[in-house]
């Protein structure tokens, strides 16, 4: 026995049920919405660290992490900062292993190597502290807390400098101090944009 074909009316009742009830559409648009307002967050944010045009750069994959956190937005840049103190101390290792470097270039890398240990040492207790800053972190329990962190992240971009002042010398100029110095001014960069967002969440609070 054959079915009966759909008529067109019912055809169409149910398209417009679709249309209306099912639609991509609408569905996309909060979403969407969120994710610019997200974004307009990060870049005004932003425009009161150092380095704005970096900080939007490096921040905006994280959108639908932070929304309008100020507390997501300081923990993004802690682990922008921190993952490119890590890539910057490997960096560092590795050219301490390099045949041929002058006694001062060695020394220099070496302290350097200290100092960007340091750096990631310090980063990674701030994100930890600043991670365990909940809600029921409130008056001198959130001083403390944000305290730290704020000494921390400072240090971090003290030891950042500290490193570069091993190649003032003449005896260390060359392609070595170059390479070292472009990964050691960008994670200097970043985590001066990373503690303006932590003063900036710290005070907002």
């Amino acid at each position: 026995m054959k079915m009966a074909r759909p008529s067109l009316p019912f055809l169409l009742l149910i398209s417009t049920f679709a249309y209306f009830f099912i639609s991509p559409t609408s569905a996309a648009t909060t979403p969407s919405s969120a994710s610019a307002a997200a974004a307009n967050f990060i870049k005004a944010s932003c425009s009161t660290t150092r380095y704005p045009a970096l900080c939007v750069q490096s921040l905006s994959a994280y959108a639908n992490t932070v929304k309008l956190s100020r507390k997501e937005l300081a923990l993004a840049a802690l682990a922008v900062s921190l993952a490119r103190a890590q890539a910057a101390r490997d960096f560092v290792t590795r050219s301490a292993k390099l045949k041929g470097l002058k006694a001062r270039e060695y020394e220099a890398v070496k302290d350097c190597l200290e100092e960007m240990g340091d750096s990631v040492d310090r980063l990674g207790k701030s994100m930890k502290e600043l991670k365990g800053m909940g809600s029921q972190s409130k008056g001198q329990d959130f001083v403390w807390h944000a305290s730290n962190v704020e000494t921390w992240v400072s240090a971090a971009l003290t030891d950042e400098n500290t490193c570069m002042d091993g190649f003032s010398e003449k005896a260390t100029e060359g392609r070595l101090k170059t390479s070292i110095r472009a990964r050691v001014v960008d994670m200097a960069q970043v985590t001066s944009n990373a503690l303006a967002l932590v003063n900036r969440f710290a005070s907002k609070h």
